[in-house]
């Protein structure tokens, strides 16, 4: 009975779920394959120096001749990036008694972990970790006069940057990364026509780039509205935290799901108690059945289904004790198209794989099909 569903409270056996992340990807996947998911990994960024080594160096040295008053530690690995780039080069006691004392705003726990990592103190977070609202932040003082190092990360850095330029601080950009489109955008796009499918069951997104870069590709694709359908009917997309999840919505994901806590540990257990409630349960001719997915667990041994034998299944649990004419079936399976012959084709296969629970799936004359439990 391993891998049954019913065998603990986490189990995701029967399941396959798509990630988009280029950095911690692995991860995420040992977390959800330790849970007994499938994993699908298309990658929809690729994270890249955002200047050269020179450029970053040249910076560097002007700040520790002339120290800012503010830094924006705009992302933890850009701060510590940044850091360990210095002390390669011997320079980094200097930089950080140059930036010491100055007034440090982080945007979100990681940036601000990363700066008290480093011993230097953090004079004000955004707590949604929204650029917008540490920029709010920043400007209920006076920062007209100020000289700012700010840690770039090639997403919102250019209209943050012209709002502090715009009540005239002096910016210094610090060019450390920027997230772009994966050379081989061919796993994004197997990941794409997965979700549209529905053989994946859920999407989980760390980075808003992610998310718009996947709609740029669907979109390439000319399939952005199929790839939409599917995130706003049958499969779950995952947001790490309020920043991705507001990304989300402005490319047109409604519902995406988002944990308390903005890490990676709490996304994976928001997600996995999402996909438990799709989980069914029954018993069939005396033996327990479990649909998780497209696995169908009979007797705790697993068997796979199709996409459109799992949903036929999962349509008949649902309205179970109750029937489903075979128009509506054919109707919200097929969309109607071809004819409504292929229903009883998958009803026969459907109850083969079940074996002799597959007798409780049962005809109603002129009406459509049950399960009997």
């Amino acid at each position: 009975m391993n891998g049954d569903p019913t065998d603990g409270d986490e189990s995701l056996a029967g399941f396959t779920v798509g990630l988009t992340a280029d950095r911690r990807w692995e991860e995420q996947a040992e977390l959800l394959r330790r849970r007994g998911a499938a994993i699908l990994h298309g990658p929809t960024i690729r994270t890249l120096p955002l200047g050269s080594v020179d450029d970053l160096f040249e910076v560097t040295q002007r700040l520790i001749r002339k120290p800012p008053t503010v830094v924006v530690a705009n992302t933890g690995i850009g701060m510590r990036t940044w850091l360990s780039a210095a002390e390669s080069w011997g320079l980094g006691d200097a930089l950080l008694q140059a930036i010491g004392p100055a007034k440090i705003f982080a945007r979100g726990p990681k940036a601000s972990a990363a700066v008290h990592q480093a011993g230097l103190d953090v004079a004000g977070r955004s707590p949604s970790e929204r650029m917008a609202e540490l920029l709010d932040l920043m400007l209920s003082t006076d920062m007209s006069s100020a000289r700012i190092a700010f840690q770039c990360h090639g997403d919102e850095s250019p209209e943050a940057i012209a709002r502090l330029r715009d009540v005239g601080a002096e910016v210094i950009e610090v060019p450390i990364y920027r997230w772009i489109l994966p050379q081989d955008t061919g796993p994004a796009e197997n990941l794409i026509r997965a979700t549209i499918e529905r053989s994946i069951h859920a999407v989980t997104f760390t980075s808003a780039p992610a998310i718009r870069n996947l709609l740029i590709v669907a979109q390439e694709m000319e399939c952005g509205g199929p790839l939409l359908e599917a995130l706003n009917t049958d499969v779950i997309a995952v947001t790490v935290g309020p920043v991705c999840e507001s990304a989300a919505r402005q490319v047109g994901v409604s519902n995406p799901i988002t944990p308390d806590k903005w890490r990676l540990g709490p996304m994976i257990r928001t997600l996995s108690e999402a996909l438990q409630a799709t989980q069914q349960r029954t018993t069939l001719d005396g033996i327990p059945v479990a649909l998780s997915g497209a696995t169908v667990f009979v007797d705790g041994n697993a068997v796979g289904l199709s996409r459109r034998e799992s949903e036929l299944f999962r349509a008949l649990l649902r309205r179970s004790p109750g029937f489903v004419t075979k128009r509506d079936l054919h109707l919200r399976i097929w969309g109607g198209a071809g004819d409504d012959h292929v229903v009883e084709v998958t009803v026969g296969r459907l109850r083969r794989k079940l074996g002799s629970p597959g007798a409780g799936v049962i005809s109603v004359p002129r009406r459509g099909y049950a399960v009997r439990a």
